[in-house]
């Protein structure tokens, strides 16, 4: 998918293991806050630390006005319409394991974008993987989807999410690869905070109890998810084919279920250890190119 590198080969199962930390966070902070809210704090607080480091290595700014609107919008799909969508609709009555089936559609739709949209090629090995990771995801969340009825609303807001994630990484292969990281990750969280802080406003009333766990837990979601885990997704973007990038997410759901059975006592089925190794082989297939 990529150069052979040491960063090339570290990055992938790195990048996994942090974006997995995600779902843990937004467990640990969930008492304490309101979700909308403590994504705008993330953003902002990424913002100063991202702008302190572009200003000390002096990287450079964009210089047109594309260059910062391709930032702007790919921030606002990749961080702001993806994860406020997520978080609005779980918050609003979508089972977690929905919006988890629902993110896990993402390579399905991003492998049928990016042959019209980038020129990539998918091969029937990387389809095969793609669906061998969907329902290696299935099988994960499956025991979580319970038996109510799933509202429409809802369901159709966390659509839209994945679909923005999925626009967003094809838009940031397009448009906004050749930037410097740090600087493209700082005007992107500039985007994700303008979409972000209107939602906040109409929807939420700004709750953040600062406890010990929202601490620890926005510290985290800062340092290793805003930074740490953007910064690997966007070098792994420029250096590889989006399709294989996006089934990545596939063996999200595995390493999540494993760090909440460590840290949660969650308990972890036959069939969901089954999933895991689906997802794992469906994700080493498709990477197979």
């Amino acid at each position: 998918m990529m150069a052979s590198s040491p960063l090339a080969r570290l990055a992938p199962p790195l990048f996994v293991v942090i974006w997995a930390t995600g779902f843990i966070v937004a467990r640990t902070v969930a008492p304490y806050a309101d979700p909308l809210t403590f994504l705008l704090v993330r953003y902002l607080l990424a913002l100063l630390v991202l702008g302190l480091i572009v200003l000390a290595v002096r990287a450079p700014w964009p210089r047109t006005g594309r260059e910062w609107g391709n930032g702007l919008l790919a921030g606002a799909l990749l961080h702001g319409c993806y994860l406020g969508g997520v978080f609005w609709s779980v918050k609003h009555g979508l089972p977690a394991g929905i919006s988890a089936l629902v993110a896990g559609l993402q390579p399905l739709v991003t492998g049928a974008l990016a042959g019209p949209l980038l020129g990539e090629r998918v091969s029937p090995r990387r389809w095969a993987g793609i669906g061998l990771g969907f329902l290696g995801a299935a099988l994960v969340v499956a025991p979580k989807l319970g038996d109510g009825g799933v509202p429409v609303f809802p369901l159709v807001i966390c659509v839209l999410g994945m679909l923005s994630i999925t626009f967003g990484t094809i838009w940031q292969k397009r448009a906004g690869s050749a930037k410097d990281l740090r600087v493209n990750a700082f005007v992107q969280y500039i985007g994700a905070a303008v979409v972000t802080l209107p939602m906040v406003l109409l929807t939420e009333q700004g709750r953040m109890e600062w406890t010990l766990p929202l601490i620890g837990g926005l510290a985290w979601a800062v340092l290793g998810l805003s930074i740490g885990a953007i910064g690997l997704l966007l070098f792994l973007i420029r250096h590889g084919a989006v399709v294989g990038v996006a089934t990545l997410l596939y063996l999200v759901p595995p390493v999540a279920a494993i760090m909440a059975f460590v840290l949660f006592g969650e308990s972890l089925s036959l069939i969901q250890m089954a999933g895991m190794a689906c997802a794992a082989l469906g994700v080493a297939v498709a990477s197979r190119s």
